[in-house]
């Protein structure tokens, strides 16, 4: 069975810094895309940044310059660095995965999330 645990979350103040990390466990082929997303109570869950298996990627307009994905092939982890954090990016963080299980069977995982609070 395959699980993503994420971790990293907490309390942080304006202006502070996370890292967040996300590890993909259990028997698969290989992982594809990987992602995170967030959720404030109240609100649709929305892209933050996601990464493909070559090393492209994207963000949300809202974090871009501030936050940084990367991933650890050898690991199957994707990590979220997150610099000069606002009150606003407070929210539940999820990393997603698009995960072959083998060739011809493909899912898209989801962790169970992580908590952000940011103070001002």
């Amino acid at each position: 069975q395959v699980q993503l645990v994420e971790s990293g979350g907490g309390l942080v103040q304006a202006g502070g810094s996370l890292r967040l990390s996300c590890a993909a466990s259990g028997s698969f082929w290989r992982i594809n895309d990987m992602g995170w997303y967030r959720q404030d109570p109240g609100k649709e869950r929305e892209l933050v940044a996601a990464i493909t298996s070559d090393g492209t990627t994207n963000y949300a307009d809202s974090v871009k310059g501030r936050f940084t994905i990367s991933r650890d092939n050898a690991k199957n982890t994707v990590y979220l660095q997150m610099n000069s954090l606002r009150p606003e990016d407070t929210a539940v963080y999820y990393c997603n995965a698009d995960i072959f299980l083998r060739i011809s069977r493909r899912n898209l995982y989801w962790g169970r999330g992580t908590q952000v609070t940011v103070s001002s």
